[in-house]
């Protein structure tokens, strides 16, 4: 297992600018991250040939691998012309993340609010799905890249969904970057959904949530109601709700040995945040 950071970890400091991403590479090593994953939310890499470049040199200065890149997509958005539009918008990131020399690529398939992501749509959906990440993989493959679907976003969210789609895809480089703290948007018991969905992990991020009832008043600033109605708040990796011990001995128990990143989305100071994420799951990791 390496254990790195997600960029997006960061990205508070990025958008203050009080970080670049060449420092959020830095700041991993420092702290001990044997990776990087690139996130680009506070910066775009599209238009940005030269970024690109900068940020393999300052991983390979500093020694961390550059591990996955993880974009946006939304796939279901419009008619077949923005369909296929956005198709080839996937390629061209494909396409970055070889000049990033990655060989995990993230994208997303489309977001949808609780109120529409009923399972009748989801069935409607499917073909397309399968469809758009079928044609990626195929494009990524090219690069020996394997692309992959997260638990995202309340629509694409469930695991059994998840499954279905890694399984109805049926390509060798394609899989599932499994993150788990995001099956509680959907109301899942991380823990049971975690053991559902392992076997497809092609790159995992861990990450934790406060947990409050339906029941109780609206928490106010920085939390959001789940699918169901629960309401979540980022935490600091190890300080939430989520039974990480058990979470993550499922993960070790699995024989997965590849990047597990810290992804934290909290209200805290993200550097101290972030910090205190990797060690607390460091820790865990090497205790079980």
């Amino acid at each position: 297992m390496k254990l790195g950071m997600s960029s997006y970890s960061l990205a508070n400091a990025i958008a203050k600018g009080e970080m670049s991403i060449l420092d959020v590479i830095q700041w991993t090593k420092d702290q001990g991250g044997e990776h990087i994953e690139i996130v680009p939310i506070g910066y775009t890499l599209t238009d940005n040939s030269q970024l690109v470049a900068d940020i393999v040199s300052k991983a390979e200065e500093v020694g961390v691998d550059i591990s996955n890149y993880a974009i946006g997509a939304d796939f279901l958005s419009g008619d077949e012309k923005a369909f296929q539009a956005e198709m080839e918008r996937v390629k061209q990131e494909v396409d970055i993340a070889n000049q990033l020399g990655v060989r995990r690529m993230r994208h997303d398939i489309s977001f949808k609010p609780p109120v529409e992501a009923s399972m009748e749509q989801f069935d409607n959906d499917l073909p397309k799905i399968i469809e758009a990440c079928q044609e990626i993989a195929d494009y990524a493959k090219q690069y020996d890249i394997v692309t992959s679907i997260e638990n995202h976003g309340f629509y694409i969210q469930a695991s059994d969904r998840i499954n279905l789609i890694v399984s109805r895809v049926n390509r060798s480089n394609f899989g599932h970057t499994l993150d788990t703290g995001n099956f509680l948007c959907a109301d899942e018991n991380p823990i049971i959904a975690v053991k559902k969905c392992i076997d497809h992990a092609t790159m995992v991020h861990v990450k934790d949530f406060y947990i409050r009832p339906q029941s109780w008043h609206n928490p106010g600033e920085g939390w959001f109601s789940s699918a169901g109605g629960q309401y979540l708040r980022g935490a600091i990796t190890g300080h939430g709700d989520i039974e990480l011990e058990s979470v993550l001995k499922i993960i070790k128990d699995s024989g997965y040995d590849g990047y597990v990143s810290i992804e934290f989305e909290g209200m805290e100071e993200c550097k101290k945040a972030s910090d205190i994420s990797l060690k607390n799951v460091r820790n865990i990791w090497d205790q079980l």
